[in-house]
């Protein structure tokens, strides 16, 4: 049996532009800037609203699938006011207007010494900024930001390939 699960060590996370990316070509297109020291990346995907019906006829309960929530994508980092990726969110986190940020998400599956190269797992999606918060925590902690992203719109997930 092969062993193809990985840590989350090495994960990365960037943001980007407000481009209405909705294709692979588009999200590929934008500028992102990487958000430094990460601590946990949280979880994202889609999850269904249950949808029932009860047929008086055998009483039983049917189930569909509703609508598609991708969540609340939750990052906690630690607190770095001098990095770009960091800042970027505080500013994404200010902004009140329309229109979703590009997010980048890579696992640590890729192989960056195979020839070719074998590009990790990529997520994109868009979403808003919707908290920005400072955990100081205790005195022997590490200051941290915890930063909840809203997301709005399809996961696209591109596998490991070979690098063009």
């Amino acid at each position: 049996m092969a062993d193809n699960l990985n840590t989350a060590a090495g994960c990365r996370f960037w943001l980007g532009g407000k481009t209405g990316a909705d294709t692979q070509a588009l999200y590929e297109a934008d500028t992102y800037v990487e958000v430094g020291e990460i601590e946990d990346l949280g979880e994202f995907g889609d999850t269904f609203s249950s949808v029932t019906f009860t047929s008086l006829k055998d009483g039983r309960v049917r189930k569909y699938k509703g609508t598609a929530d991708a969540g609340d994508l939750t990052l906690t980092v630690g607190f770095d006011n001098g990095d770009a990726g960091q800042k970027a969110v505080k500013t994404a986190h200010k902004d009140r207007s329309k229109g979703d940020y590009n997010i980048k998400i890579t696992l640590n599956d890729g192989d960056p010494t195979a020839t070719p190269v074998i590009n990790p797992t990529t997520f994109y999606m868009r979403g808003k900024v919707m908290n920005n918060t400072v955990a100081p925590g205790a005195a022997d902690n590490v200051v941290r930001r915890n930063v909840t992203i809203g997301i709005n719109s399809d996961i696209l997930e591109l596998l490991p390939a070979a690098a063009a």
